[in-house]
C-alpha cells in the first residue's frame, strides 16, 4: 500500500495576506494553535510565516511588529505537491531539502500541508509494531538446575 500525500496532510491550512502587519499574524496563531501560516496575495501562495520568522526577523532584531508586514519577514519559495504524490517523495524532498513542511495543491488551490509531524505520525503505527514484535523476543531464561 503506498501512501500518499492526501493521507497524511493535514486540510486545516492557516493562510493569512501577505498585507497583514505582523501583530496581528503574530496574534492569529496563537489564537488557532499553529506555529507557521501560509502568505497569500490574492489566491497566490507568495510565502510561509514560521515562529523562526517572528523571533529571529522581529522580536531579536526590535522591530515594531505593528508597522511590519507579514510578506517583509515570510520565508518565499514555498515547496509543494499533489495530493497523488507518493509519501515517500515528501519524506525525501523534506529530508535533502531539509524543510518541515509542504504544501498541497489541487492545482493552484492550497488543500492541505504536510509537516514533519505529520511524516512522524505516519510511521508510528509502524515503530508501535516493530516494538511490539522486539518485546516479544524478549524472555527471562530459565532457571538453570
Amino acid at each position: 500500500m503506498v501512501l500518499l500525500a492526501r493521507d497524511i496532510m493535514d486540510p486545516r491550512v492557516l493562510t493569512v495576506d501577505a498585507a497583514m502587519d505582523v501583530r496581528a499574524c503574530a496574534r492569529l496563531l496563537a489564537e488557532r494553535h499553529r506555529g507557521y501560516a501560509i502568505v497569500e496575495e490574492g489566491h497566490e501562495v507568495v510565502g510561509i510565516v514560521t515562529e523562526w520568522d517572528f523571533l529571529s526577523k522581529v522580536l531579536a532584531s526590535g522591530v515594531d511588529p505593528e508597522s511590519l508586514r507579514v510578506r517583509a519577514i515570510a520565508t518565499p519559495g514555498v515547496r509543494s505537491c499533489t495530493p497523488e504524490t507518493p509519501a515517500e517523495d515528501l519524506v525525501q524532498t523534506m529530508a535533502v531539502e531539509g524543510i518541515r513542511r509542504i504544501v498541497v495543491r489541487d492545482g493552484p488551490r492550497v488543500v492541505g500541508i504536510v509537516t514533519s509531524r505529520d511524516v512522524l505520525a505516519m510511521f508510528r503505527p509502524y515503530v508501535d509494531k516493530l516494538s511490539r514484535q522486539i518485546a516479544g523476543y524478549h524472555s527471562d531464561p530459565a532457571p538453570l538446575g
